[in-house]
């Protein structure tokens, strides 16, 4: 999940100060922030951009569009688009055809407005409506996977999206209860995970993982993150920063291979002398991976699994 906090008011993304720096902005230069959630980066962003500089901000949700416009709306250097970050190239092309980045933000997982409002039906902790959907609306919701998926669908999900130990437990309990009600509300389902798990992680909700695993399934949030990533790198500027916040392991697992992939010649031509350009490295990693601080999590505790990796486009005449 991003790790936003909002103090006095302020909304302030984990790892805000890291992850602005990672990009190294330049006052006249393109970015993209492709997952614009309540702000927080891009305003920071938009500190260190000037008059000749620009930022498009993407979200998928159009609570997220509507206080991106009522914010940045009047800022001439801003476009603000409704659209899966998977369609930033066609967000970059509305702005200008071949519109490329100088940088390209992504802080991945779900929002802390959308894990607070209980009618979206991201939390297991609050009532609300068994929904999980960010773009509300498009796709089926969780209530509606719960009700209509086999239990080894429901299972496949479990493990796959939440690395859930009772998968199959859990799935055969729910196929069972929903033939005499409907899963429609998320503590209905939150309590009935609870009831048939036989153990207890410390510090952990019995249903954490399975509410992890049918918010992935619902928004695809996988799918999303490989095709935004493949897409990042055919749009960056050479020396053009891509960064990338994590926060679990299998976003951070993607974002991995993705960076080393692209950072490695083609194991086709390991060892010869001449490698063709096709073949050559695209990326530069950027230093280590970067966690919150011990001072930042005992603030925002949301923050506590935030990974954020960095690399940087290489020109194709001197990638190596």
């Amino acid at each position: 999940m991003s790790g936003e906090e909002y103090a006095n008011g302020t909304h302030w993304p984990v790892l805000r100060v890291e992850a602005v720096a990672a990009l190294n902005l330049k006052p006249d230069g393109v970015y993209l922030d492709a997952t614009f959630g309540r702000g927080g980066h891009a305003q920071a962003i938009l500190e260190q951009v000037g008059p000749g500089g620009r930022l498009l901000c993407l979200d998928r949700d159009p609570d997220a569009v509507a206080a991106a416009r009522a914010r940045f709306g009047a800022d001439p250097r801003v476009a603000i688009f409704l659209a899966r970050f998977s369609e930033l190239a066609a967000c970059a092309d509305r702005v200008r055809p071949g519109l490329r980045f100088d940088g390209i933000l992504f802080d991945l997982g779900v929002s802390s407005p959308q894990l607070d409002e209980p009618a979206r039906g991201f939390s297991f902790l609050q009532d609300g409506p068994l929904d999980m959907r960010m773009d509300r609306g498009t796709g089926p919701s969780a209530a509606d996977v719960v009700n209509t998926a086999a239990a080894d669908e429901l299972a496949r999900i479990f493990r796959e999206f939440g690395e859930e130990r009772f998968a199959l437990r859990i799935a055969r309990a729910i196929v069972t209860d929903r033939k005499t009600a409907p899963f429609q509300r998320t503590l209905q389902l939150a309590e009935m995970i609870a009831r048939v798990s036989p153990t207890r992680e410390r510090h952990k909700h019995p249903a954490t993982r399975v509410f992890q695993a049918l918010r992935i399934h619902v928004n695809n949030e996988l799918g999303e993150i490989e095709s935004a990533l493949a897409a990042a790198l055919e749009r960056l500027e050479p020396h053009g920063r891509l960064a990338v916040i994590s926060f679990h392991s299998l976003e951070d697992r993607i974002v991995k291979r993705f960076l080393r992939q692209h950072a490695s010649p083609d194991p086709l031509y390991a060892g010869l002398p001449q490698i063709p350009a096709h073949a050559r490295p695209r990326l530069r990693l950027v230093g280590k991976p970067t966690v919150p601080s011990d001072a930042e999590i005992a603030r925002n505790p949301r923050a506590r699994s935030a990974r954020l990796r960095v690399a940087e486009r290489l020109p194709t005449d001197l990638a190596a």
